[in-house]
């Protein structure tokens, strides 16, 4: 029996990979194209809610915001997107960075730009726990939301529009499909790598750290590096969701760093399973369908979500991907 727990596991991840790489053909089959465009959005919001995850599942940084490196992400490419189509530079001094649709380059500098972001802020906010790095956390996301609502060059409050989407080698990504592809393809890598991250010395340490720190530290491990690297790669992930985010409304705005972002972020991991890798996978799935179908019939979708969270936190507490597996295993 102890072979079909892996088995098993493996099967319903097979399944779920099968079901997103057919979507798009079959959508476009049955005329209904909207469920491409409804899961690039879940696939963009898991690959941010996995980065989450790794803080949170495997660090033990309850983090609430994530959304400062989500919208950072969101906004490099709308800057960049906007100086391209003026023909400007982004910056001028000391050197000169011209805006572009390159997706390679935009993509890329929004998601150094967020891990630069989340170097600062987890270099001030590491050094302390508890409640007092949660509100940290929060404290500066809401300084982000407000600096972005005062950049009027940029629309202020109104945000600011993309006329196309990123240009990514031959590939045209103004194509529904093809974006979707993008999104899961890079989903998938960063779902590989991150699994191969917590499972190195690396994420030994870290999940160390979650445990009792005091303990890594006397072993000789230098705690608060391995978790401001931890928190950085993290940030990163959440800037290039935020970069595909961006590409995928073509319009990107302060509210993408609103505490409620990062609220619904965590809820994706608490839903999916913490500290699962694939669970936040399945969470995103879960919280935006409700969303997308339930607000069809009243505003108040959130109502029905908060019986869903008190039922996963009573009976589900690795989530419900996580408790699944959990089960198959005790069953095994």
């Amino acid at each position: 029996m102890n072979r079909f727990q892996p088995t098993l596991k493996a099967c319903i991840l097979m399944a779920a990979l099968v079901f997103l790489i057919g979507l798009p053909p079959v959508a476009s089959a049955l005329e209904a194209t909207f469920y491409i465009g409804l899961f690039s959005r879940i696939l963009i919001y898991a690959i941010a809610a996995v980065s989450l995850d790794l803080i949170l599942g495997y660090g033990g940084m309850v983090s609430f915001g994530h959304a400062a490196f989500f919208g950072a992400g969101a906004y490099v490419v709308g800057i960049f997107a906007f100086h391209g189509i003026e023909g400007s530079a982004v910056i001028s001094w000391p050197f000169v960075i011209m805006g572009t649709d390159n997706a390679l380059i935009s993509w890329a500098v929004a998601a150094a730009a967020s891990a630069g972001l989340a170097f600062v802020i987890g270099a001030i906010s590491l050094r302390t726990s508890g409640v007092y790095f949660i509100m940290i956390t929060l404290a500066f996301a809401q300084m982000m939301y407000f600096f972005f609502t005062s950049l009027e060059l940029y629309g202020g409050d109104d945000g600011l529009s993309l006329f196309t989407r990123n240009r990514l080698g031959h590939l045209d990504l103004s194509n529904d499909a093809a974006f979707y592809y993008t999104c899961l393809g890079l989903l998938i890598g960063f779902l590989l790598f991150t699994r191969r991250l917590v499972n190195s010395r690396f994420g030994m340490v870290i999940r160390g750290c979650k445990e009792n720190e005091r303990r890594m530290g006397a072993l000789g491990f230098p705690t608060y590096r391995y978790k401001l690297i931890c928190f950085v790669i993290a940030g990163a992930g959440a800037g290039l969701a935020g970069a595909l985010m961006a590409n995928q409304t073509e319009f990107v705005s302060p509210s993408l760093l609103h505490w409620t972002v990062s609220g619904d972020i965590l809820v994706m991991v608490v839903l999916g399973g913490v500290g699962t890798i694939v669970g936040p996978v399945f969470g995103a799935i879960v919280l935006l369908l409700l969303e997308e179908f339930i607000s069809r019939y009243t505003e108040h979708w959130m109502l029905f979500l908060g019986p869903i969270l008190i039922f996963v936190v009573l009976f589900a507490r690795r989530g419900l991907y996580g408790s699944f597996v959990e089960r198959i295993g005790n069953n095994g």
